[in-house]
């Protein structure tokens, strides 16, 4: 109900514009064609939100379909909206020809976005040193996955073999996924994506997301959240992933030992996976159970407000979370990184160091929303070396 509430919002704010720009129109008296034509473009591309909006509440679930079409939807009206608004206000101030330049700045924007911006994979490199970690493991190379939505790519087969190739080039010792691997039910996990993420040649290991449980699957009574979780675990593990369901499992290497944590997402949370608050999960205890703190931890998580929580008890060395995407728009100014994700997320990309722990969130693979990444926010792929700092 949220999405659509923004759409509606959006729909109405373009044509509040372009009614004015229409009364403009008339004061300065063109002509009658002119006004009819912007009359049917302005009614064919407002309409398109609130045409998916009610369809959406029409409908009686939210299909694979439904959701990549309502996506490109909303792409059509803000590169066919946004610079003509942008249009409207410069003509309004009488700088027509900037009006004219920065419009078509903005197109180039969103159509890159769409393109290159959504596809073209970005390889970030960080090196973890600490003195807890055994020197059998110093070196370790790991690589972060996180986001893939299932279900929203145009072209899976060609999309995600270019993410497995590249995952490979890396030569990995342990690759893991932090959550969200499909984006509505577990079906988008099919054979071909399945076929294509099989051949990650390292080992894998992951939890599961918000969008993974099931949660937005509109019609429940025929396609339950727990059978969809079960098919999506179950067709994961056909594929050779270990899934960890808020468990541990212990790495061994020359003789020495770490432990790798996994929290699922808990469904509790719903309504505070964008809060920017501390958030506590119940069940995220329960993958700690046992677990000496004497040994090296690496926790899985998606929801990255859980990091609090995860070294307040005494484990996540480091910590590796996913689910923000930077909202998929990132720029950086004067040395900083800026996304309305600052907005919402105390902690909300990349790196941070706090008490000789680290959390890394990743900016995922896929778009959520609206199908396009801007600036630095390009899918993203995570090679983390771990060194013994001793």
């Amino acid at each position: 109900m949220i999405l659509y509430s923004i759409l509606i919002l959006l729909g109405l704010c373009a044509v509040a514009a372009d009614m004015h720009h229409y009364r403009r129109l008339r004061r300065e008296h063109a002509s009658a064609r002119r006004r009819r034509f912007f009359i049917a473009w302005a009614a064919l591309t407002d309409a398109l939100p609130l045409g998916a909006a009610l369809t959406g509440m029409l409908i009686r679930d939210n299909t694979t379909t439904y959701i990549l079409w309502t996506m490109w939807l909303f792409w059509v009206w803000m590169a066919t909206v946004f610079p003509r608004v942008c249009y409207f206000f410069f003509n309004a101030i009488h700088l027509p020809r900037t009006g004219i330049a920065i419009s078509a700045c903005i197109a180039f924007i969103l159509i890159w976005g769409a393109t290159a911006g959504r596809t073209v994979l970005k390889i970030n490199r960080i090196e973890v040193c600490s003195d807890r970690l055994p020197a059998g493991f110093d070196s370790l190379r790991i690589v972060q996955l996180s986001d893939i939505h299932l279900g929203t790519q145009l072209r899976p087969e060609r999309e995600l073999r270019r993410l497995v190739d590249s995952v490979n080039m890396l030569q990995p010792d342990l690759v893991v996924f932090t959550g969200d691997l499909v984006n509505i039910r577990a079906e988008e996990l099919d054979t071909t994506a399945m076929r294509e993420l099989g051949r990650i040649q390292a080992p894998v290991y992951s939890i599961t997301g918000n969008h993974d449980i099931g949660t937005y699957i509109k019609n429940s009574t025929e396609h339950s959240m727990a059978e969809n979780l079960a098919r999506l675990i179950g067709r994961q593990e056909q594929m050779g992933w270990h899934v960890l369901q808020d468990t541990t499992v212990y790495l061994h290497r020359a003789g020495d030992s770490i432990a790798l944590s996994g929290i699922s997402y808990d469904p509790a949370l719903d309504w505070k996976r964008h809060s920017a608050k501390r958030i506590y999960s119940a069940t995220a205890k329960t993958a700690y159970e046992n677990v000496p703190d004497s040994l090296y931890n690496i926790t899985l998580v998606h929801l990255p407000q859980l990091w609090d929580q995860i070294a307040d008890a005494g484990y996540g060395d480091l910590t590796l979370a996913g689910h923000v995407h930077s909202m998929q728009m990132k720029i950086h100014l004067f040395g900083q990184a800026w996304s309305p994700a600052r907005w919402l997320y105390d902690r909300w990309s990349g790196r941070y160091d706090e008490n000789g722990k680290t959390l890394y969130i990743n900016d995922g693979i896929a778009s959520v929303g609206y199908p396009m990444r801007l600036g630095s926010a390009r899918p993203e792929i995570t090679l983390i070396t771990l060194k013994s700092c001793m």
